[in-house]
């Protein structure tokens, strides 16, 4: 009985996970470039009841009689499928239709988003293209976009690949030699959040794949004037809260039932 509270109590530890990374997602329902989370469970140890034979002559069992141990949290993995597009008056929000990424520059570091929310701020030679937050948003070549101050901020366009465009002497869009870095992995799942719906490289998800110099990756487009809202699904979000919580309900159940029946067996001697 005793392996029964133990096991109980793994039971109520991995739901009340299960309903944290929920409200996390509901938390996040309107967080631009947020994805679903969704935690994952796996078994803990299972212990030996029985021995192979359980008769006098040495014949086989041909099932083992094994007991489980609970259960712990295996990963929470996040669902990158994409989210619904919103038209905002930006001409620069961009949202990704495909598997890409933007890339940003967070001191030495570089953090990979869905969130294309991005603005013109003034740098010490000409425009930088930045997050909300002052991050700079990163090239096909891995370096910061910035635009020349001789250029008039007002007619810089964007092409579906990301490439900047600036109209020429007969009022004709032609690119100006910058394109928005997009990026793929072999694992998104991988990925470290790091917060601000961004991620970080891990060993996991393996290096970012660049996709203006990989021809093995379908590449994706950006649409102009739209950014891509949280994929969660309040529908979904709260009957997998219910469940969450009846099976933290049963589990705690389970955990008084044992207590109930310790009790009545230290009552034998009365």
């Amino acid at each position: 009985m005793v392996r029964s509270l133990w096991s109980a109590a793994t039971g109520m530890k991995a739901q009340q996970t299960a309903v944290d990374v929920i409200a996390n997602n509901l938390a996040n329902v309107n967080t631009t470039g947020y994805k679903t989370e969704r935690a994952e469970f796996k078994s803990l140890l299972y212990q030996t009841m029985q021995t192979k034979t359980t008769s006098s002559d040495g014949t086989q069992k041909p099932i083992n009689a094994q007991v489980g141990l609970g259960v712990r949290n295996a990963a929470i993995r996040s669902t990158f499928k994409q989210g619904n597009f919103n038209a905002v008056e930006s001409d620069t929000a961009f949202a990704i239709n495909g598997d890409g990424f933007f890339a940003l520059q967070y001191g030495d570091s570089v953090r990979y988003t869905r969130n294309g929310d991005f603005t013109w701020a003034i740098a010490s030679n000409g425009y930088a293209l930045t997050s909300s937050d002052g991050s700079p948003v990163l090239d096909d070549t891995g370096k910061p976009i910035v635009v020349s101050g001789d250029y008039n901020m007002n007619k810089i366009g964007f092409s579906q690949d990301g490439s900047l465009c600036y109209p020429d002497d007969t009022n004709n869009m032609q690119p100006i030699g910058i394109r928005i870095g997009l990026y793929q992995f072999n694992n998104p799942s991988g990925l470290t959040r790091v917060g601000d719906s961004s991620y970080e490289v891990s060993a996991a998800s393996g290096e970012a794949i660049n996709e203006s110099t990989n021809a093995n990756v379908k590449r994706s487009f950006i649409a102009q004037g739209y950014i891509e809202q949280s994929n969660v699904q309040v529908a979904d979000e709260m009957v997998n809260l219910i469940v969450s919580q009846r099976a933290y309900e049963m589990n705690s159940k389970a955990i008084t039932t044992t207590d109930t029946m310790m009790e009545q067996a230290n009552n034998l001697k009365r």
